[in-house]
């Protein structure tokens, strides 16, 4: 792969002056081979996998980092969903196969490893039930293990018993961690259409398609695309915007592709894809709400939000196609409200709700992301939030994802801190009007007519 000069003088100022970084990079480990009846032989199967592919991961992505000079944020893991290679397990719950992950993480010494997760959008299997069950015990007793079930598809329609049971998962996941602010939560998501290449957490795991071992990057530029947009004269018009948040995109996912390439080689791993994901941190500067106002929003969450919204998602995504035929993963803009300080100012002076957050997942990468509300919302209320976004994902035939926080003892106006990448989130308001009967009643909602495509 070719870098031209000029590219890298362009990229060493994005690293010094934009926040440019390489957000992720994480190594996806297929697990099918471990498979056993005995939960302990599992267990010591399953790491010794894990350590065997990923043993040099961090010490290689170090090398790369002095090497490029570009920072690397995170170093992840991403593994088969544990529903599915633990169900010959004899065992009454995953909470060891939890603690075995998170142990695995800790020596190889990598932030996070995702795939204690399951794909439940048509019905549930007994071990699909056993790790759902799992889960608020999983979470509450481990430090790097993330979380995640897919409970709709286009094609299959959306698993309303599983959008209801993760309701009570959620809530029980909260309270199980509400000494840190309900911060189990943080690592859990639900989806509708979840990519099997994802980089990012809490949604990460290694799809039944994807290869025995593969690396996946996921680069993030929202300062970058907002340096550039402000640098715009005050007249220019909303598509020489995308041309330009295009251009920068461009360059961004050179820089990415570079660096993922170089990591699965001297791995011995296959290249996977680059998310191309416009990630905010809660650094001034780094935010997507940013971006959007400075296309003359006033605020983020007023009228014009979703339209700038769909604008810069689809240049993101535009530009990083033309740099690369390896774009996957989510790639886009993600609105996690804890992880950016445009999104967290905008809830705090009243431009951003719940419901307006809702119709910005129509157009952008994900759904509604790192949301805290109080900690008394009714299980109910929170899997009917979970069911509106799981219908958006699966009529626009899109990745729509929650990552709710009911955090304990918290009320409407309050700020729950999590340090690190994950911020801090001011709690937002709910709809007091019930929808228990609705969710109460259960089974499918059956695929839309858009399903029929064969």
């Amino acid at each position: 792969m070719f870098v031209h000069p000029e590219e890298i003088l362009e990229t060493i100022k994005m690293v010094n002056n934009e926040n440019l970084d390489i957000r992720t990079v994480t190594m996806g480990i297929s697990l099918r081979g471990c498979c056993h009846p005995d939960i302990t032989t599992f267990n010591k199967n399953i790491y010794d996998r894990i350590l065997s592919c990923a043993e040099k991961l961090v010490r290689t992505t170090d090398e790369i980092q002095s090497l490029y000079g570009i920072p690397i944020i995170n170093r992840r893991i991403s593994i088969t969903p544990i529903a599915i290679v633990a169900e010959s397990c004899q065992a009454e719950d995953y909470v060891s196969v939890a603690e075995t992950l998170d142990r695995a993480a800790h020596d190889i010494g990598i932030d996070f490893i995702g795939g204690f997760s399951a794909l439940v959008q048509k019905g549930m299997t007994p071990g699909d039930l056993k790790l759902i069950e799992s889960i608020p015990r999983a979470l509450a007793v481990t430090r790097k293990v993330c979380a995640s079930v897919n409970l709709a598809t286009t094609k299959a329609g959306i698993n309303m018993d599983a959008v209801a049971l993760m309701g009570r998962i959620i809530k029980e996941t909260a309270m199980l961690t509400g000494d840190r602010g309900g911060i189990g939560c943080a690592k859990l998501v639900v989806f509708a259409n979840a990519p099997e290449d994802n980089p990012f957490m809490a949604g990460a795991f290694h799809g039944i398609g994807e290869p025995d071992c593969v690396i996946n990057v996921g680069v993030s530029g929202p300062g970058v695309v907002n340096s550039a947009v402000r640098a715009l004269k005050g007249d220019t018009s909303l598509g020489d915007i995308s041309e330009c948040i295009k251009k920068t995109a461009f360059k961004i996912t050179r820089m990415g592709e570079m660096v993922g390439r170089e990591v699965a080689r001297r791995l011995d791993a296959q290249f996977g894809v680059l998310d191309l994901s416009l990630a905010p941190t809660p650094a001034v500067g780094d935010s997507v709400a940013a971006i959007l106002e400075a296309m003359g929003l006033e605020s983020c969450g007023t009228h014009g939000t979703t339209a700038a919204l769909a604008l810069l998602n689809d240049a993101v995504k535009k530009g990083g196609a033309m740099a690369s035929s390896s774009v996957g993963g989510l790639s886009g803009a993600f609105i996690p409200v804890s992880e950016d300080e445009g999104m967290i100012r905008a809830v705090q002076r009243g431009s951003l709700t719940l419901d307006k957050l809702e119709a910005m997942t129509c157009v952008c990468s994900v759904g509604l992301d790192m949301v805290a509300v109080p900690g008394d919302t009714p299980a109910s209320t929170i899997s009917a939030i979970i069911a509106d976004e799981m219908a958006i994902g699966m009529i626009n035939k899109k990745t729509t994802a929650v990552r709710i926080i009911p955090a304990p003892g918290t009320n409407v106006g309050d700020l729950v801190e999590f340090g690190g990448l994950l911020g801090s989130a001011p709690v937002m308001a709910v709809h007091n009007f019930s929808a228990e009967a609705f969710i109460a009643r259960g089974g499918r909602i059956p695929a839309p007519i858009q399903s029929l495509t064969n």
